[in-house]
């Protein structure tokens, strides 16, 4: 799980709810409900340069069978990557009883799987880049989908793992490195262009942003985390028609895989104006300089109102 952008997020939702009048416990997936003191030292962590080792797992918390979680209206789920993000917490919560924030387990699970995600997308007519699942020969990358490609896991988060590789003689080193995060890993065709994305909010698409990285093509975990680290553009300068196009892919992406509440959707443009899904995030990130909550304020919408609004949804859906 990415633990660093995990607390990064709830630590920045813990004081908005809270300043909006909501009574707030933190929990940590490992050490259940917090103490005052915990809470300070956990929350006041920072996000480093690199990614968490693949060795580094969250477990299944003890956390959920805690009284006082079994007391709240809603759990917000500030989890990002592996069973955060993959339906294993969903799972958990639904089986407790526990309302959250987010998508259910299916459409956690959907979108997790980068395969099945890209075969949803085409299903809905959503164009994404032609890809091949490892193992497959290197004439075959060279064939089918020509260097540069991107090599990844099919289920891992902000670019862990991930890998652009130009020549054959990087393939296998590529694969290598994405396999330490996940058994199943992807190919992909690299597209080169500019780098949008869509937040989707109570079944409307918010601003469209562009990221321009500081260093290279692509926006890779220190440029998602580190100050300086990518330029990100809210609202993009872009076409009017073309941000229509963005904002209805986002709307399609988001129902192809059976999300609920918010998402954010990621996206490539090429040079001749195409769109290309890359994939979505069904609990983008929601610390300081994430990108959700800059579509949000562009659409108008403080963090504070966005994060309240999360809760409203999830309690929508609890009341149904």
């Amino acid at each position: 799980m990415e633990r660093d952008v995990s607390v990064a997020s709830a630590s920045q939702v813990v004081a908005a709810l809270r300043g909006r009048g909501h009574e707030v416990m933190a929990v940590d997936a490992h050490r259940g409900v917090l103490s005052d003191s915990d809470e300070r030292q956990v929350l006041s962590l920072r996000i480093g340069r690199l990614p968490p080792p693949p060795s580094t797992t969250s477990g299944l918390p003890a956390a959920f069978e805690q009284a006082e979680l079994h007391e709240a209206e809603i759990v917000f789920l500030a989890l990002h990557g592996g069973s955060g993000e993959d339906g294993t917490v969903q799972s958990v919560l639904d089986l407790a009883g526990l309302p959250y924030t987010g998508s259910g387990r299916l459409g956690s699970a959907l979108a997790w799987d980068k395969d099945i995600a890209k075969r949803l997308f085409l299903a809905a007519g959503v164009p994404t880049p032609h890809w091949r699942m490892a193992p497959v020969a290197p004439e075959t990358v060279a064939e089918e989908l020509g260097y540069p490609v991107i090599v990844k896991p099919a289920g891992q988060g902000s670019t862990v793992g991930l890998t652009l590789v130009h020549s054959p003689d990087e393939l296998e080193a590529a694969l290598a490195a994405a396999a330490q995060f996940d058994a199943a890993v992807m190919i992909e065709r690299y597209i080169d262009g500019r780098e949008l994305t869509v937040g989707i909010l109570d079944g409307t698409a918010l601003t469209v942003g562009e990221i321009v990285p500081a260093e290279g093509p692509i926006f890779d975990y220190a440029s998602k985390y580190q100050d300086g680290g990518a330029a990100e553009i809210f609202p993009a300068d872009l076409p009017e028609d073309t941000v229509n196009q963005v904002q209805a892919l986002g709307l399609k992406v988001h129902a192809a895989l059976k999300l609920d509440d918010y998402s954010r959707v990621d996206f490539r443009m090429d040079a001749g104006g195409g769109l290309w899904c890359l994939e979505v995030n069904t609990l983008p990130g929601l610390s300081s300089g994430s990108l959700l909550p800059r579509s949000a304020r562009a659409s108008g919408i403080e963090f504070g109102e966005l994060c309240e609004r999360i809760c409203l949804a999830a309690l929508r859906r609890k009341r149904a």
